[in-house]
């Protein structure tokens, strides 16, 4: 039984266009530059928390960042998941939002923070190996050392010396790593049914309602809060995750997986830099080169892979044979219809038997061609061979003559 793919064609507002994923959208020259203003936010989120926030509450700050604009773009889309997103938005959501924030607080909280976002860097290699098991896309080079570069910027960026090292403080660095890439990769993978900003507002819902009773049961009930951290909770609410999510998710389903992930190196050089200038900070040598080595890491991660050259193509040789015998020749002086015969000089026919044209050709049978012979096959005359020939032929015609 041959397999057989059936179209179905449904109009814009119908609930199978609604549930329908997007078609994924060519990547542009402004895709990257767009992109990385959500690494860039996510780097003033430091400053903020450092200045704005009330001390020792970061789960508090990852659910009241996470669940209230999840609400806020939920009541602007009004798009709720159907059938089986209501799964796939709760995966998605636990993978960028719950886990992440949950795993690296756990990480932060065990570890220095220079080691904590050291171990963070690694996320665009497992983002690019997972994308290539996943999504068939391919593991460039290029993505390879921009990675390396990327890890080892980031460590001379934050790192400091004499930084001691915890086991779970390790394994939850790399676990939030691996929850964060595993989200971005499956986000590709799944599609979107829905409008962009009603997408990330699933997620960030999902995020923050599992982030809630974990912050609970850690932190226990939230402090007074007076209007300079209102302020800072605000900010933290749009500006730090519902517009750079939005972002986000649509250089997301834009650029290849390896490409978006290197963009989120930007975070700790925004982060640096808004230290040296708000904080009045100074930068280390080390400090410079890490700065420098992460820049060019997301620099090449975002070249475009240049084109493999292929071995030039043979000209092909056209080979015609035929398939069946070419048919007898009909004879011009004897058109019978419906009969053809072999065609043959009838001059030769009342000729004496010796004085017959010398080298005639035999005429193919009536079964097909005759057998070629060695004497019928196309080799060049000897010279005294042809003169011979012609002379016998002007003397057998001169005879002829009356």
């Amino acid at each position: 039984m041959s397999a057989t793919r059936s179209l179905v064609v449904s109009a814009p507002g119908s609930p199978a266009a609604a549930l329908r994923p997007a078609r994924p959208a060519r990547p542009g020259r402004l895709d990257p530059l767009v992109t990385v203003l959500a690494p860039a936010a996510w780097g003033l989120t430091y400053i903020v928390t450092t200045e704005l926030l009330p001390p020792g509450r970061p789960l508090l700050a990852g659910t009241l960042r996470a669940l209230p604009a999840g609400l806020l773009l939920a009541a602007v889309t009004r798009h709720r998941p159907k059938g089986g997103w209501w799964v796939r938005a709760a995966v998605l959501g636990v993978l960028n939002i719950g886990a992440f924030f949950a795993l690296l607080f756990v990480a932060a909280y065990r570890l220095p923070g220079g080691v904590a976002a050291t171990l963070g860097s690694v996320q665009p290699l497992i983002a690019a190996g997972l994308a290539t098991v996943a999504l068939q896309e391919r593991f460039r080079r290029t993505t390879a050392v921009a990675g390396v570069l990327g890890v080892v910027g980031v460590g001379l960026l934050v790192l400091r010396a004499g930084a001691a090292l915890d086991g779970v403080g390790v394994v939850a660095g790399l676990a939030g790593a691996v929850s964060m890439a595993t989200g971005v990769v499956l986000t590709k993978r799944w599609g979107r049914p829905v409008p962009l900003v009603a997408f990330t507002s699933w997620q960030l819902i999902a995020g923050g309602l599992l982030l809630l009773p974990i912050a609970l049961a850690v932190e226990g009930t939230p402090p007074p809060l007076d209007g300079r951290n209102l302020a800072g909770f605000a900010w933290l609410a749009i500006g730090g995750t519902a517009v750079p999510y939005v972002l986000w998710f649509r250089g997301v389903a834009r650029l290849p997986v390896g490409q978006v992930s290197l963009l989120g190196l930007a975070s700790p050089v925004v982060a640096t830099i808004t230290g040296l200038v708000v904080l009045g900070q100074t930068l280390t040598a080390a400090q410079i080169v890490g700065v420098g080595l992460v820049l060019t890491a997301i620099w090449i991660g975002q070249r475009p892979e240049r084109p493999t050259a292929t071995p030039p193509e043979m000209p092909a040789v056209a080979c015609r044979i035929p398939s069946t015998p070419p048919a007898p020749t009909p004879c011009p002086r004897h058109r019978h219809e419906g009969e053809h015969h072999e065609h043959r000089d009838h001059r030769d026919a009342d000729r004496p038997r010796g004085r017959r044209r010398f080298g005639h050709r035999a005429s193919p049978g009536r079964n097909g061609p005759a057998a070629p012979t060695g004497q019928d096959r196309r080799r060049p005359l000897p010279d005294d061979l042809r003169r011979r020939i012609v002379r016998r032929g002007r003397r057998a015609v001169e005879a002829r003559r009356p």
